[in-house]
């Protein structure tokens, strides 16, 4: 399988990094290695690129690193991505015997490299068309949830007039669910930026399905190698839920979520952490990491920490003391962040940052934010129960008639659906905010249960009944085989 992926490949194994394999595509731009013996002798141009320290930290911490646009001998420019993997080796005294290795991956990105030294050639050009085109690409304006406050920042390269590949995303999925994307296209150029607009439309159409995030970037990971199987990008896909006050998040190759939450202390979500997108072949995973109010996190690019003078690792470290002390509205903390950070006017790397924070309501404000729940065990009385727990709550939420007895309709309706349709345990979720009504019904279901669909079917007749009624309504899977339905109001103004 190696041998037939067109960029450089190499596997390492052991503390002494002793080469177990590489594909012809290396073979060809280095020559052939004596397989067995150590790296620091079979593979001299990983020594002469700095990357051994690299393979040692990999093999250390259990993570994937990235390093972008290294010189390799014979002038070609490479970057490499290192990922830690367990596979079995044959000793030659020992027998077989599991072993901890190296997976190297190294895409050539020698135009890339060419087309910034022209550019930077070139820097007395005015640099206000390519970052126009930029900025075409990026949102004009972000959406707001509800229950987030977000802002973003984009800091063009100053010193090479190239367009970049970061982009950043803030897509309402209904339900109060919200999702964010930041992603960065390695390399420079109108490609790069092509390659960018493409990924980011997909995103926001593989959104709508309202799918996990590991499977969103599954998605991605596959159109990336047919947009261009040249161009590799890093990119992270989270999901705000406000009932589970969370962020469920995954990575392909990218930088971690800095969180700081309400006590400020900073969490590092580094895992899980998948290869970038366009390798193919890999399945991502999801994580999770607390957002509760009073919370604020930082997705962003590797133009903010990375300085071809230190560890990048010393940057988001950098980073997560400067995040420590950066209070204030979003687009302050974005531009505390970017000061900080010593991002100026003639960076030499496109820089984005989103920042979101989830507000912790007090006062008058917090009686427009409330939640209620009801735990469902099945049964006949399960119906009567919901009908009632609902009319109590949205009496107790001074909503008017006719919007009480349809948030009453509502819920009825799509508990009978998970009754019918679904397996105990259940609930019922009301939420409001100071612009929506929600009602949730989150649910198992049976293995042999199609997925949902958002008319007909299953269920389709209730369905109809709330989509008549409600202002928008879908259903989504949850962890574990389940799923959830739900519709939203909107309130009068």
């Amino acid at each position: 399988m190696l041998d037939r992926i067109p960029a450089l490949v190499a596997l390492v194994h052991g503390a002494d990094h002793r080469l177990a394999h590489v594909n012809d595509a290396y073979v060809a731009a280095f020559g052939p290695r004596p397989i067995g013996e150590p790296a620091r002798v079979a593979l001299p141009e990983l020594a002469e690129l700095g990357l051994l320290p690299l393979l040692d930290q990999v093999l250390r911490s259990a993570k994937p690193r990235t390093v972008k646009s290294r010189k390799a001998p014979g002038g070609r420019s490479y970057t490499f991505t290192c990922t830690p993997v367990t596979l079995p080796l044959d000793g030659s005294a020992a027998g077989p015997e599991a072993g901890g290795g190296v997976l190297v991956f190294a895409a050539d990105v020698t135009d890339h490299d060419r087309g910034r030294r022209a550019a930077a050639r070139q820097r007395a050009r005015p640099a206000r068309p390519a970052v126009t085109l930029q900025k075409s690409l990026l949102p004009q304006e972000l959406e707001q949830p509800d229950d987030l406050r977000i802002a973003a920042t984009y800091q063009p390269g100053g010193t090479e007039a190239a367009v970049g590949g970061d982009w950043y995303d803030v897509i309402t999925l209904g339900g109060g669910r919200t999702a964010l994307v930041i992603g960065d296209v390695m390399g420079r150029g109108v490609r790069a930026a092509a390659v960018m607009g493409q990924l980011r439309t997909a995103v926001r159409a593989y959104a709508r399905l309202d799918l996990p995030p590991h499977e969103v970037l599954q998605l991605l990971d596959g159109l990336a190698s047919e947009i261009d199987a040249s161009q590799i990008a890093t990119c992270v896909y989270a999901v705000h839920d406000p009932n589970e006050g969370s962020l469920v998040y995954s990575s392909a190759g990218h930088l971690p979520i800095l969180v700081r939450d309400e006590n400020g202390v900073i969490h590092r979500a580094e895992e899980p952490t998948g290869p970038p997108l366009g390798t193919g072949g890999w399945l991502h995973t999801s994580g999770s990491v607390p957002l509760g109010p009073g919370s604020t996190a930082v997705l962003y690019t590797d133009g903010l920490v990375e300085r071809r003078s230190e560890d990048i690792d010393e940057g988001v470290a950098s980073l997560e003391r400067a995040l420590a002390g950066a209070t204030g509205t979003p687009q302050v903390v974005c531009d505390r962040l970017i000061r900080a950070l010593g991002v100026t006017a003639d960076h030499d790397d496109d820089v984005a940052v989103l920042v979101l924070q989830h507000p912790a309501r007090t006062g008058p404000d917090a009686d427009l934010f409330r939640n209620a729940a009801l735990e469902l065990l099945g049964g006949v009385e399960a119906a009567p129960r919901a009908r009632a727990f609902a009319t109590g709550v949205l009496a107790s939420w001074r909503f008017s008639p006719e919007l009480h007895d349809l948030g009453v309709l509502a819920a009825s309706e799509l508990v009978a659906n998970s009754l019918q349709h679904g397996t105990p345990p259940m609930r019922l979720r009301l939420r409001r905010t100071d612009r929506l009504l929600i009602i949730e019904s989150p649910t198992r279901r049976p293995p042999a249960a199609p997925p949902p669909r958002r008319t007909g079917g299953r269920g389709g007749t209730r369905h109809r009944v709330v989509a008549t009624i409600a202002s928008n309504w879908g259903c989504r899977r949850t962890p574990g085989g389940g799923k959830a339905v739900w519709c939203e109001f909107a309130l009068p103004r």
